[in-house]
């Protein structure tokens, strides 16, 4: 398991993700103080690929630079702001949802279906007759000291 390289890739998705939240921030404000620009700038984010947070700047570096400016900064913002409180809640989010799943996978490979219970009952019920009947007859009867009837007299030490 290569962890920078997991790190790496976490990392980026996370840009990219941030990108796409900066950039609903701004055409939230665009909306109430631009409309044009608002229209354009959801035009813009419509047809480039925001999935990618970096080459989607870079486009719009080349359309809008003072966009790009804004988005690029409200992005900072919003990294700066739940990065403080980001890895423990992403590993107690995990957690929880770990326990979650363990806990359904429990439930379930232990939930017996109808009819596996009532074979399950039925077995038991068959078991519980057969420990009220009488020994076998093949067991030799013994008194009380301990000898059968079978044993020889000089068995019984």
């Amino acid at each position: 398991m290569d962890l920078k390289r997991i790190a790496k890739d976490t990392a980026q998705v996370l840009t990219s993700y941030l990108t796409y939240q900066a950039v609903r921030t701004v055409l939230g404000q665009l909306k109430e103080t631009n409309l044009p620009r608002h229209h354009w700038f959801h035009e813009f984010s419509s047809r480039e690929k925001l999935q990618d947070g970096e080459a989607y700047i870079k486009s719009l570096f080349q359309e809008a630079p003072d966009l790009a400016l804004r988005v690029i900064t409200v992005r900072l913002h919003i990294a700066e702001a739940v990065s403080e409180f980001l890895p423990e809640m992403v590993t107690t989010q995990i957690q929880q949802a770990n326990i979650e799943h363990r806990k359904k996978h429990l439930e379930k490979i232990t939930q017996m279906t109808s009819e596996e219970l009532a074979a399950s009952v039925d077995k038991t019920e068959g078991e519980d007759d057969s420990d009220t009947s009488e020994a076998p007859s093949s067991f030799p009867d013994l008194d009380a000291s301990g000898q059968s009837d079978t044993d020889p007299p000089d068995a019984a030490i």
